[in-house]
């Protein structure tokens, strides 16, 4: 097993190399990634399928859905290229009674046919999104939101019945972008002007600006070509000088990379804060005890994991990255005093200790050949102590371990504790759903304090590291910018867009 273990990393580095190779050498594209001249749109490859217009509340949206629904859809307010919050549909806003009440007022604006936005358009679109039967991902963590009301044709009040000063940083996510279903529209910053799989868009007019005569004139740099593809296809457009940027890169498909003369500099790296590990989905058999489940999460050697995918990735043993708004530090499993090799023994034994019989664990894994190397690398530290492993695929019912790997769209710490608990405890249960319904930030922090206590003793998730996302980006990008949300808006790529 362990020869096989070997041979799966050097048979995955191989077949990555020669395929990527034969792709990019058969179109001429190893020449490395040279200045592309500032003229005509600005093509954007973003990874996944081809983009659309969708409602959060009815399906899951992937990157190029997301940056589409960004760009012709935004939210209340959005994010700006360094990850911070501008406004959006919201021209301004006031946070009053002791953070209870949100006050904002929308700037003049129509859905892209002529018909002005509402205050009650927009009330009513929030409620589609986060009320009850909502398939956003976003509304678990809105619970906080009491009722959404007009207060006049231009502005609307959020009431909440818990402070959330998070949560404009949820108000900002693709995922909330006020869309009007019939006729289809939004009042983001681009229009679409041509459809297709690979739409283009172009800057909407923005009666605001003082300047109207020059936002009629066409400027074609100004305009984004938006492309949904694999990651394969999309480095290999970027190599070829045939794209500006390459969007929604993951530890899946870093590996591929590798095998091309891509400029160090057009390879940026987003220090993206969130979860990437794996849950415990499945509490049978051996999993069932949690100094089992401890034990299997010390065995994995995390420092091998992350060289083998880059070596600047670093590794975590922790759930929470820092103390966030938890009122103690993060708490720290008791097998990190321990060497790699005393884990492992320890872990051995209590699978020697087992009766049983033979330890069988599916681990649950998306497709590329970063996930097939961190697969081969958690295979072989579970061979090692005596488990058998068998990868399968993220939608299989019958995983055992599930990777979670997520960007925190908001910075707490329960966001993170809840994210991690796919399965988990009824203590660690009780301790989170305390956490979310406490009445003072002072006493939610303390209630995080106790979840993570929870959670560590029910040992339901296991850290790996912080998610690992990466973008290829030209130099006619000059706005460009890293930022731990990992979002980079296609309204803020050039310097001298708006």
């Amino acid at each position: 097993m362990k020869r096989r273990i070997r041979r799966i990393t050097r048979v995955i580095s191989l077949r990555t190399r020669g395929m990527t190779l034969a792709m990019l050498a058969s179109c001429g594209m190893l020449a490395g990634c040279d200045r592309r001249p500032d003229t005509g749109a600005v093509i954007v490859s973003a990874i996944g399928a081809a983009p659309r217009v969708a409602d959060a509340s009815r399906v899951a949206l992937d990157m190029p859905t997301r940056l589409m629904m960004d760009s012709t859809a935004q939210g209340l307010v959005r994010f700006d290229a360094a990850g911070q919050i501008e406004p959006g549909l919201a021209e301004r806003w006031i946070v009053i009674d002791g953070g209870m009440s949100y006050i904002f007022r929308l700037r003049e604006g129509d859905w892209g046919d002529g018909t002005p936005v509402t205050a009650d358009q927009v009330v009513t679109m929030l409620d589609r999104q986060i009320g009850p039967g909502s398939r956003n991902p976003l509304a678990p963590y809105l619970t906080a939101i009491d009722e959404i009301v007009v207060m006049t044709p231009q502005v609307i009040e959020v009431r909440l019945s818990r402070p959330r000063p998070d949560l404009l940083k949820l108000f900002a996510q693709p995922e909330l972008a006020l869309l009007r279903l019939r006729p289809s529209g939004g009042t983001g910053p681009f229009r679409v002007v041509h459809r297709g799989r690979a739409p283009l868009l172009r800057p909407a007019f923005d009666p605001g600006q003082a300047d109207p005569d020059d936002q009629r004139e066409a400027r074609p740099q100004e305009d984004v070509r938006l492309i949904g593809e694999r990651a394969a296809r999309a480095i290999a457009r970027f190599a070829n000088r045939d794209s500006d940027l390459v969007a929604g890169g993951s530890f899946a498909d870093w590996p591929l990379l590798a095998t091309t003369n891509i400029a160090p500099a057009n390879i940026r790296i987003d220090p993206a804060a969130g979860l990437f590990g794996l849950a415990i989905v499945r509490r049978e058999g051996f999993l069932a005890e949690a100094e089992n489940r401890a034990a299997v999460a010390g065995a994995i050697d995390r420092t091998a994991l992350t060289a083998a995918i880059a070596p600047a990735w670093e590794p975590a043993d922790r759930i929470l990255p820092d103390i966030l708004d938890s009122a103690s530090l993060p708490q720290v499993p008791a097998w990190t005093l321990l060497t790699q090799d005393e884990r492992r023994i320890a872990a051995r034994r209590r699978v020697a200790a087992w009766t049983g019989g033979p330890i069988d664990m599916r681990i649950a894994l998306p497709a590329g050949p970063g996930a097939t190397l961190v697969y081969a690398q958690v295979a072989a530290s579970l061979v090692a102590i005596g488990i058998t492993p068998m990868r399968v695929a993220m939608n299989d019912a019958a995983a055992d371990l599930k990777l979670v790997d997520a960007v925190a769209p908001y910075d707490s710490a329960r966001w993170y504790l809840a994210a991690a608990c796919m399965v988990c405890g009824e203590a660690a249960h009780a301790a989170l759903e305390a956490a979310r319904e406490a009445p003072t930030l002072a006493e939610r922090g303390q209630r995080i304090a106790a979840a993570d206590t929870a959670m560590r003793e029910d040992s339901a998730f296991i850290p790996l590291a912080r998610p690992l996302r990466w973008s290829l980006v030209s130099p006619r990008l000059q706005q460009w910018q890293p930022n731990t949300r990992a979002w980079h808006p296609l309204n803020r790529l050039r310097a001298d867009t708006n």
